[in-house]
């Protein structure tokens, strides 16, 4: 489990995380990854890595859970975890990790695998001296 993230949520975050994997579109690189996100409300939203034949347009599972978060009427992020299919975790990428703060700048990230290994820590210590909204709009606050 987390020391990040209470146990009944963690639990919830990681099974959404591997289904929204096994649902990920990933026909060219077969790397099926899944994130869900816990939302300020209390609800948690999946999603998983959606692919393109322009690969530029794809889009990474973390991303996926965020934005369909957004889409539900979300604005503040708590935690994340990330699920891939591999034998070490894996941290979210850059443009996610810049997603992720600017809804979750103090967020707890949580990555985990098919075995036990698990990688965690907060967006902060992922991104540090983030680039966010207050830096546009003076007077923004989180």
């Amino acid at each position: 489990m987390s020391t990040l993230i209470p146990n009944r949520v963690c639990t919830r975050l990681e099974k959404t995380a591997r289904e929204a994997a096994a649902r990920a579109y990933a026909p060219y690189s077969k790397f099926r990854v899944g994130a869900a996100v816990w939302a300020g409300s209390g609800k948690i939203y999946g999603g998983g890595n959606v692919e393109n034949a322009s690969y530029g347009l794809c889009n990474c599972a973390e991303r996926t859970a965020v934005f369909t978060a957004l889409a539900a009427g979300e604005r503040t992020l708590k935690a994340v975890v990330v699920y891939t299919p591999t034998a070490k975790p894996t941290a979210p990428c850059g443009a996610c990790r810049q997603v992720l703060n600017e809804f979750g700048p103090s967020a707890a990230v949580l990555s985990i695998c098919d075995t036990s290994a698990r990688l965690e820590t907060t967006l902060e210590s992922l991104l540090p001296m983030a680039f966010g909204p207050e830096r546009l709009v003076p007077g923004m606050r989180r």
